[in-house]
């Protein structure tokens, strides 16, 4: 069994632009597959009056969870949890700093014609990786001025984040946001009705990106409770945090390999270029922090 698939959505998958879509000539291509991962249902929860998306209910337990458990790292590393609510805030203006350099570097072309769109936040969105390293640097700032304990905000903040990365990327399926190149794969999906979805030409079967992110970065999540057992890695310096970012920037890269999004150098979408300069700068964190550590243990050893 098999269905046509109209040539106009598949040109518009991509050849996407900004402040429009890029058309093709009609018609239809060679038939796909229905038996994919169909899914049809209102994405809105409706309240009387009031309606809110299913994805942003699950983005909000998403930060919610991640919040709970970073409050239970802090007592348990005896930091105050009242601070956190002050550093959630300090992570704002980076997140949102970071994430919106990350997408003019995604689309730089339209933006260096458009350089007055930069500041519009009507127009186009935000990237994570940078909105994680720049909500990360903010976040620290705040962190050290309330406390000199930076290190240990930082270690156990490990977990929570990619709890928050990896559950709030699947809750992403809920608003058919994210879907990838189109493909006939058994484990495509395509999102039907009238939404409104996320991605553009959602009925069309496609990589399920979200998903393939979500779980990946899951899988990392328990790979790190595996690491911190480790003695040489529960050291609170914020190592733990770079290496769980520099993980999550791994699996950032080879899902993208999948993503609608064009090649920009050799074989390199401007979303794995961000992603090995995040690995790159995770490295040289923890290379530092291992440096500095080598002295004092020394002068240990020797005293």
């Amino acid at each position: 069994m098999c269905r046509p698939v109209d040539r106009l959505a598949v040109n518009e998958i991509a050849s996407p632009t900004i402040s429009g879509k890029t058309r093709g000539p009609l018609g239809t291509l060679a038939c796909v597959p229905i038996g994919v991962l169909a899914f049809d249902f209102d994405p809105y929860l409706r309240l009387g009056d009031g309606v809110v998306r299913w994805e942003t209910i699950g983005v909000a337990v998403a930060i919610f969870a991640a919040l709970v458990l970073a409050g239970i790292g802090a007592r348990t590393m005896e930091l105050r949890a009242d601070d956190l609510i002050f550093i959630v805030l300090g992570i704002v203006p980076g997140a949102v700093i970071g994430g919106r350099l990350g997408y003019v570097l995604l689309h730089r072309s339209f933006f260096a014609a458009n350089p007055g769109a930069i500041l519009d936040p009507s127009i186009g969105s935000l990237e994570l990786g940078l909105a994680v390293v720049g909500g990360a640097l903010t976040g620290g700032v705040v962190a050290a001025l309330l406390d000199s304990s930076i290190g240990r905000w930082f270690h156990i903040s490990a977990l929570p984040v990619l709890v928050a990365l990896g559950a709030g990327k699947l809750a992403l399926v809920l608003g058919g946001r994210d879907q990838g190149l189109p493909w006939d794969g058994s484990f495509a999906t395509a999102f039907l009705g009238s939404g409104p979805w996320g991605s553009l030409a959602p009925d069309i079967p496609s990589h399920p990106s979200q998903v393939y992110e979500g779980f990946a970065t899951l899988i990392v999540l328990v790979a790190m409770m595996g690491i911190l057992a480790l003695p040489g890695l529960r050291r609170p310096d914020g190592r733990a945090f770079l290496i769980a970012l520099g993980l999550w920037a791994i699996v950032r890269f080879l899902v993208a390999l999948t993503w609608r999004d064009p090649i920009v150098i050799g074989p390199l979408r401007a979303e794995q270029i961000i992603d090995l300069a995040i690995l790159a700068g995770c490295v040289a964190g923890v290379a530092i922090l291992v440096r500095r550590e080598r002295p004092a243990s020394q002068a240990a050893a020797t005293g």
